[in-house]
């Protein structure tokens, strides 16, 4: 009798635990049922999340403008003492001396336009010289400027414009680089600078991109070339 009470009782305490375990493995599953399985996120190399870069300070950019047109620094924000400014300029007119030039940038013209530029006076067929190095990359004959020429400084920043041209220097052709020093034309009265008012419109540019040569803030010459 003892052995069979001993037989029952380890077939009552297996019986409890097959239960137990039983019962563990319902709730597992009815865990898993509920919730789901857990998401776990794998990122392509396309999907990848980066850290934002900073964002950089905003920056304001000139209103652009033609060059020789005699128009108005039509924008406040950026005041003309601040533009940069080409360094190491000669007076592009043969024989003239600083003291001999006047500035004429701010002055008014037709039409309510501003200068803009530098009239520098000297006879019909002075020679006008490259202020600086730079490729010759326009010649061009215009209403207000007669014959002229478009030379862009080295770095590709600047851009300086010749006007009321005689005629050109022989040979002179686009693509031509022009050596500081070296004769591009000669002074005239051509376009609209009246009959006998023989001298060299010169204006210098800041330009944002040298494929569009033509548009540009204006700077004033005359301290430039005074040095």
């Amino acid at each position: 009798m003892k052995w069979a009470r001993h037989q029952r009782t380890r077939t009552l305490l297996t019986s409890v635990t097959i239960i137990a375990a039983i019962a563990t493995l319902v709730a597992r599953i009815s865990r898993t049922s509920k919730h789901g399985t857990p998401h776990v996120v794998t990122w392509s190399r396309s999907q990848a999340p980066v850290a934002s870069p900073t964002a950089p300070f905003p920056t304001v950019q000139p209103t652009p403008q033609s060059i020789g047109s005699s128009q108005t620094n039509t924008n406040p924000t950026i005041p003309r003492a601040s533009l940069p400014s080409p360094a190491g300029l000669i007076i592009p007119v043969a024989g003239v001396r600083p003291d001999q030039l006047r500035d004429t940038f701010s002055e008014s013209r037709a039409q309510g336009r501003i200068h803009d530029a530098i009239d520098i006076p000297a006879p019909r067929g002075t020679p006008v010289i490259a202020a600086a190095d730079g490729l010759v990359v326009k010649l061009f004959q215009s209403a207000r400027g007669g014959t002229t020429i478009y030379q862009l400084s080295t770095d590709g920043k600047f851009v300086y414009y010749y006007a009321h041209l005689d005629r050109y220097a022989e040979d002179l052709t686009q693509g031509h680089f022009a050596k500081q020093g070296e004769t591009i034309g000669y002074v005239g009265d051509s376009g609209n600078a009246g009959a006998g008012n023989y001298h060299l419109h010169f204006s210098i540019a800041e330009i944002s991109d040298p494929k569009d040569f033509w548009h540009g803030v204006n700077i004033n010459p005359y301290p430039l070339l005074r040095k």
